[in-house]
């Protein structure tokens, strides 16, 4: 059964913003304070902020987080491009070096479990570990082909096009109204050339040699039923170039982990954090 995502509870969306210089603007970042290491979010390709708060509500109180809308979707829309993966890293670094004075951890989803990867690849200063959910993986598999890609590229053309992917392919049990509908904004958020950038390019970019120097904790959380990124291509794709990540499973869940299955993601990255060397959950 797919969870809830608008629990009474706000207090762990609370916080301040602040703006990140980034290339050719700026970046506004949500933030609350709390005990580190912080958790820096980057959303899936078709989500913004905003996609996380399901997960935000159920974290033990104090948490530190960080989460923002990436280069091209929903606030930061009029940033300008390039949107490749190497600029959505660049703008995690540079999210993470300005916001957080202590140590991190990286939790990226699909498209924002790639940057992650390829962020962690560079050993940036205060990285403490990675956390990835249903990413793409670092070897595209055969199934990413010239056509998959030009017809992935239409999903989020028009609203119809939305309510198709996520019934047919983005989540493995109906949303929450609430949730439905902010997704669906969500994925019409950006424009044209940053709508396309991921698809057309960025799922079928090998950063195979990029990530071999990946040396924190790693967790990889696959959606038992997901169709985008099955587990059997993380295990295939993923964990041979990353061999000391581990892979956990998620039941019932399809693509979409952060608004189908937010507790079972908020209770993997608290124990994430409880075991991280030296560090506590507190």
């Amino acid at each position: 059964m797919t969870e809830s995502t608008s629990p009474a509870g706000t207090a762990h969306l609370t916080g301040t913003r602040r703006t990140v210089p980034v290339r050719g603007g700026a970046l506004e970042v949500h933030l609350c304070e709390g005990a580190g290491p912080a958790l820096v979010f980057a959303h899936y390709w078709g989500g913004t902020a905003g996609t996380w708060d399901g997960v935000l509500r159920r974290l033990p109180p104090g948490r530190a987080t960080v989460r923002f809308d990436q280069r091209g979707w929903g606030a930061s829309r009029a940033l300008p491009g390039p949107y490749g993966l190497e600029q959505s890293a660049d703008d995690l670094a540079a999210v993470a070096e300005t916001c957080v004075p202590g140590p991190y951890v990286l939790v990226g989803h699909s498209m924002g479990g790639k940057a992650s990867l390829l962020l962690a690849g560079r050993r940036p200063a205060g990285l403490a570990g990675l956390v990835l959910l249903a990413p793409a993986p670092p070897r595209p598999p055969a199934g990413v082909t010239e056509e998959y890609r030009q017809g992935l590229s239409h999903a989020y053309d028009a609203p119809a096009t939305v309510e198709h992917a996520l019934d047919h392919v983005l989540t493995a049990a109906p949303l929450a109204a609430e949730a439905r509908a902010a997704a669906v904004r969500d994925s019409l958020s950006a424009g044209e050339e940053a709508r396309r950038a991921w698809p057309l390019h960025g799922i079928a970019e090998d950063i195979t040699g990029a990530v071999g120097g990946i040396e924190v904790p790693v967790t990889v959380l696959a959606a038992e039923h997901d169709l985008v990124e099955p587990p059997e291509v993380l295990r295939a794709h993923l964990l041979p170039y990353v061999p000391h990540a581990e892979l956990v499973t998620v039941p019932a869940s399809g693509h979409l982990l952060p608004l189908e299955a937010p507790a079972a993601v908020a209770a993997a990255l608290t124990d994430f954090l409880a075991r991280l060397p030296g560090r506590s959950a507190g």
